[in-house]
């Protein structure tokens, strides 16, 4: 990767749909997906070139707030991908990103921004200033924790207030 820029981030709680464990919380959350959306789409991927076989099958839903996030120019970019009958195709975008510790953990990763568009996305939107992303499994990290995230800024672009 070009020379990356780093920006914190804060770690929120998700949906628990990427990763199927909406369905083992033992709250409310409901998902028609048991095994994780992430597990049940990365054939779909894998067929199209991209391995996600590297990174644990969930995502990691890192907030930028206040900053407004502009992303351009998508490593992979997957159209109208029919990877359930449970609602129309949907389209996916992927960058190429670094995630590091902040403090307590030490670690500086490989990973994805994982982004079904919105317009095409069925349920369980994301807020504008989160991105979800995609690394190896990480063990010990919380939620409200910090993190940086290494981006190609041709690629994506965090504008602070």
């Amino acid at each position: 990767m070009s020379s990356l820029l780093w920006h914190p981030a804060v770690l929120l709680e998700g949906h628990g749909v990427a990763s199927g464990q909406a369905l083992n919380a033992g709250q409310l959350k409901t998902s028609p997906y048991p095994k994780g959306t992430i597990a049940m789409q990365a054939p779909f991927f894998a067929a199209l070139g991209l391995d996600l076989s590297p990174f644990w099958p969930g995502t990691l839903n890192l907030s930028f707030s206040p900053a407004e996030l502009q992303l351009k120019n998508p490593d992979y970019l997957f159209r109208d991908l029919q990877w359930t009958h449970l609602h129309p195709p949907e389209t996916f975008s992927f960058w190429k990103i670094r995630l590091r510790s902040v403090g307590v953990h030490d670690f500086n990763v490989p990973g994805l921004v994982y982004r079904p568009h919105p317009e095409t996305k069925a349920r369980h939107w994301q807020n504008s200033s989160v991105l979800e992303i995609l690394v190896p499994y990480i063990d010990h990290i919380r939620l409200s924790e910090w993190f940086e995230l290494g981006v190609n800024p041709e690629t994506i672009q965090v504008l602070h207030p």
